[in-house]
């Protein structure tokens, strides 16, 4: 399970630690905001379109052959910018990164699953969130450390051996876990198991969460800084939710697989704790700031493990990656629709009402989850 772990972090950590850095340290190749904004578009937009392609791969071929080669892929686009150190060469690194990282992040959820029984999903799956959570976490903070210390090509190297290093590692320790025969699917199969609540609800919460958490990490520092507060002040904000996400996310799969807690009430517990977080971000000053990255935190930590679980539970086997890519494509959707959805209403209002959107749209997704997940019986109630 290690290589997998550290297939998560591979992720997040070249995700944000590249996106925290361009901004100051683009070398000649961010000339302007636009320029900014589609570099970062870059990675998140191949993962948007690729990732349910290499999700239906990895059930077609295994997902193990798919995340050695997005692992050396990512290596090798790492290493391009590196080598080359030119502006074009970092739009083509970034895109090779972003369609990489399509690849091996649904395979290796893939195969978190299938290495694991179903009573053991929570566990595993709270684990790689928080290694993932780490590398969200260390992104910034080390990227920006090492792009201090011999700017972008260095970060691009260190990502370049970190690739590399975990596929050797994925080669020598993941089993190999061969794809198992599956019904003929057409797409309005696909459609209707796609529609289907058992799908939906989970999917629609990761999505809720990770609006949640991209909000958090971009628009806190916003809030600390109009109220007067300095980057440390706005930092720890950032940090506090990052590592409750980073802590609860393992408790939440263990209670999860001990019966403590069921999928229905986690999710809807996550979304509330959630939303009340969003609201405790429209206070004024440091602590409606500190509390609302603390909630935001803990809630987005609950939802992610029984997501994932919840998902792996009511999918067969035979389509966990196709399954996977489609819910990671959610998130995706709720990482760009967050901060745009905040945006538009800061724009027309203030920020504290794009806060206040946010949390009772998410509000709202916690009742849907209630009411929908009583009526549907096939989502085990663990």
């Amino acid at each position: 399970m290690w290589p997998l772990y550290a297939s998560g972090f591979t992720t997040a950590f070249g995700a944000h630690g590249i996106a925290a850095n361009l901004g100051g340290h683009g070398n000649g190749a961010v000339t302007s905001l636009l320029v900014l904004g589609g570099l970062l578009a870059l990675y998140d937009g191949a993962e948007v379109v690729l990732k349910p392609v290499f999700g239906t791969l990895a059930d077609r071929i295994g997902a193990r052959p798919v995340l050695l080669g997005g692992l050396v892929a990512f290596a090798l686009a790492s290493a391009l910018y590196a080598l080359a150190d030119s502006p074009g060469w970092l739009w083509a690194a970034r895109l090779g990164q972003g369609a990489a990282a399509s690849a091996f992040s649904p395979s290796a959820s893939a195969l978190v699953a299938r290495l694991n029984p179903a009573v053991k999903h929570g566990r595993a799956f709270g684990s790689y969130g928080f290694y993932k959570s780490i590398g969200y976490t260390l992104g910034p903070l080390l990227g920006g450390v090492l792009v201090w210390a011999g700017g972008l090509r260095l970060l691009f190297t260190v990502l370049a051996v970190l690739g590399a290093t975990v596929a050797l590692w994925a080669a020598l320790a993941v089993p190999d876990v061969p794809p198992l025969p599956k019904a003929r699917q057409t797409l309005l199969d696909l459609g209707r198991r796609l529609a289907d609540p058992v799908f939906l609800a989970p999917t629609a919460a990761l999505a809720a969460a990770t609006a949640a958490l991209s909000v958090g990490v971009g628009f806190l520092p916003v809030s600390g800084r109009a109220a007067g507060l300095g980057t440390v002040a706005t930092g720890a904000a950032v940090s506090v939710l990052a590592g409750c996400a980073a802590v609860v996310q393992p408790r939440a799969g263990r209670a999860l697989d001990d019966g403590r807690l069921t999928t229905r009430t986690g999710l809807a517990a996550g979304l509330s704790v959630t939303a009340a977080g969003l609201a405790c971000a429209m206070l004024p000053g440091l602590t409606g700031i500190l509390v609302g990255a603390a909630l935001i935190g803990v809630g987005t930590g609950l939802i992610t493990p029984l997501g994932f679980a919840a998902l792996a539970a009511g999918t067969p086997v035979e389509r966990l990656g196709q399954t996977m890519g489609t819910a990671e494509l959610g998130r995706e959707l709720g990482d760009a629709g967050g901060p745009l959805l905040i945006a538009v209403v800061a724009s027309l209002a203030t920020l504290t009402y794009g806060y206040g959107a946010l949390a009772a749209l998410i509000g709202l997704g916690a009742v849907v989850v209630l009411a929908r997940c009583r009526r549907v019986s096939a989502v085990p109630e663990r």
